[in-house]
């Protein structure tokens, strides 16, 4: 199955030149890397795939250090999702390939058991999970736009990640809708980060610095509050 996997989507986009820096969303995303999921939820628009984009670009430079309490190195593994990775055997052949872009070697045992039907999926998990749990290093994971996955056994798949994931892992999704994962129970264990469309808005500075260093213009903070209230 891997030949027929589209190469480019296990790629992190490509940042723009002219982005306006937004160190409080970078801050919260690497506060975030010590629990077990950040969910990045908004609508179309709001730059949910460039604040990540941002965020790796920033961890791979070495201007996010992780907090106090864990100083690991961070590998990425990126998977553009969209309407044709539904398939639960698409989906998780997508997963470990972009995992072995790490490590060729993780899900090495899980892959030919995407083969079998019915796909027997804790198995299939736990054989990934294992290889994972062997990295010396944190993995971040990142789903972007999962909103387009409609499969009941992969939310299942995922919720089997997560409450059975090693310390190693951890996992980001974006999406314009909450996935149906066990979400409130990472709340109350303080596992899980949540980025929504009102962290992702500008602020009236990052407003001026979009107006002055993208658009060139020299408003007055007054002319862009107004403008700021005019767009809300």
């Amino acid at each position: 199955m891997s030949d027929d996997l589209l190469q480019t989507k296990l790629h992190v986009p490509r940042l723009r030149p002219s982005l306006v820096p937004r160190p409080r969303l970078i801050e919260a995303l690497n506060q975030g890397r010590t629990g077990k999921l950040t969910l990045i939820s908004a609508a179309a628009g709001f730059g949910k795939t460039t604040l990540v984009s941002s965020w790796i670009d920033a961890l791979q430079t070495e201007r996010a250090p992780l907090p106090p309490a864990s100083h690991v190195p961070t590998q990425i593994a990126w998977l553009s999702l969209d309407e044709n990775d539904s398939a639960p055997a698409r989906f998780l052949a997508y997963v470990i390939a972009a995992l072995q872009r790490i490590d060729p070697h993780i899900g090495a045992s899980a892959q030919p058991m995407l083969q079998a039907s019915p796909l027997p999926l804790p198995t299939v998990l736990t054989a990934l999970l294992n290889d994972v749990a062997s990295q010396p290093e944190q993995i971040v994971l990142v789903l972007d736009d999962y909103h387009v996955i409609d499969a009941r056994p992969i939310d299942e798949a995922l919720a089997f990640l997560l409450n059975n994931a090693p310390p190693q892992l951890h996992l980001v999704i974006t999406t314009r809708e909450d996935p149906n994962l066990p979400l409130a129970r990472l709340r109350v264990r303080s596992l899980l980060t949540e980025v929504r469309a009102a962290d992702l808005r500008f602020t009236l500075a990052e407003t001026a610095r979009f107006l002055q260093n993208v658009m060139g213009l020299a408003l007055t903070e007054d002319q862009i509050t107004a403008l700021e209230a005019r767009t809300e």
